[in-house]
């Protein structure tokens, strides 16, 4: 049974985590990690989840503030050998929740192109395509969505 804890950036389970995260993005990313690491620093995120599964962590994500209303979804992560067990989706609900609860009405995101997975997951869970946005309008390998909170 997946059970989900909130917290903060400090976390030590959620840096374990994003360790992981970094690691895969890196062989995925190529030279464009670099860039794409700067704007993914997870210090001092308010607003963090990271999932269990019988106590052992698998998986994460985070909320940063992007402008009034709105929360930037980042830093989302299964562990390799619980992929595709809907824990990313139970993840991304429950932050999506947490935006409700702060009064956010809207979620947006940035992945790559070399992440067709979470593409695939963003789409699933009702996040449509926009332009590029940010620091993201000009890096070619990122993909930008939104969801509007209902």
């Amino acid at each position: 049974m997946i059970t989900l804890q909130r917290s903060n950036s400090d976390h030590g389970n959620f840096q374990a985590l994003v360790t992981l995260l970094d690691l895969e993005l890196k062989e995925r990313d190529g030279e464009e990690h670099v860039f794409l690491a700067q704007l993914n620093k997870t210090d001092h995120l308010e607003y963090v989840i990271v999932a269990y599964d019988q106590d052992i962590p698998v998986a994460c994500g985070a909320l940063r503030a992007y402008a009034p209303g709105v929360m930037e979804v980042k830093r989302m992560y299964v562990v390799l050998n619980k992929r595709g067990q809907g824990i990313a989706s139970v993840v991304l609900h429950a932050l999506e929740t947490w935006c409700k609860e702060l009064n956010i009405t809207t979620c947006v995101l940035e992945t790559g192109k070399n992440q067709p997975e979470a593409i695939a997951l963003y789409k699933k869970n009702g996040y449509k395509q926009v332009p590029n946005f940010g620091p993201y309008v000009d890096v070619e390998n990122s993909v930008c969505f939104e969801k509007e909170l209902g």
